[in-house]
């Protein structure tokens, strides 16, 4: 099998370390993602018989998303150093697929950012309307520092709080936030990874026919 020389070891070599820091940002995905998966003040909030599960589903492409960019990232790795078409290919193929999905991904959590936050606001709304004094309603209370809602304002509010409408849209923000910042900066790394593929898959071949 020929190998690569030249500009194009270079490559083979930026190839290798790209693809060990598009593990370590697959596993710093999956982290986020269980911390949102497992985050206490999130889960206090849509634990409760009949809470939304909008959110979590986001929560879960990003775990599946993070898995498959270690795993995509380690046969890079392999495919980088061995010089095997074979794996660059699969690695091509593999990112094009996490690329797409991860568009797909952005696209539903960018539309159905609103929908989710009505959807929690609705079950706080209905859940406070039940039973103002239970466990649920306390945990929202405590981690949104709210009560209430703009129709039914609570008659003793604590200190300077807000309504909790407001609460629920504040803290969702930022946690979808997250999921999006997190899904733009894998999307341009993967693109990175596309192109050192395709010219290391080319040099390859092109030694071969040489030989």
């Amino acid at each position: 099998m020929g190998k690569v020389e030249g500009g194009m070891k270079c490559v083979k070599y930026l190839l290798f370390i790209f693809n060990f820091i598009f593990w370590l940002m697959g596993s710093l995905v999956l982290s986020v993602g269980l911390w949102l998966r497992f985050d206490p003040e999130t889960v206090s909030l849509l634990n409760g018989h009949g809470a939304p599960e909008t959110f979590f589903i986001g929560v879960y492409i990003l775990i599946v998303a993070g898995s498959l960019v270690m795993l995509v990232g380690f046969f890079g790795c392999c495919g980088a150093v061995r010089e095997s078409q074979c794996l660059l290919g699969s690695f091509f193929a593999c990112l094009l697929i996490i690329f797409g999905a991860e568009v797909a991904a952005g696209v539903f959590g960018f539309l159905n950012k609103d929908k989710i936050i009505e959807d929690v606001q609705n079950f706080y709304a209905k859940t406070y309307d039940d039973n103002n004094n239970s466990t649920l309603i306390s945990s929202y209370h405590k981690v949104l520092n709210c009560c209430g809602t703009k129709a039914v304002p609570c008659s003793d509010p604590p200190g300077e709080s807000k309504d909790c409408e407001v609460g629920i849209e504040e803290f969702f923000n930022s946690k979808l936030y997250i999921i999006g910042y997190v899904g733009i900066g894998i999307a341009g790394v993967m693109i990175i990874g596309m192109i050192f593929s395709m010219v290391l898959c080319c040099a390859i071949r092109n030694s071969r026919e040489v030989i």
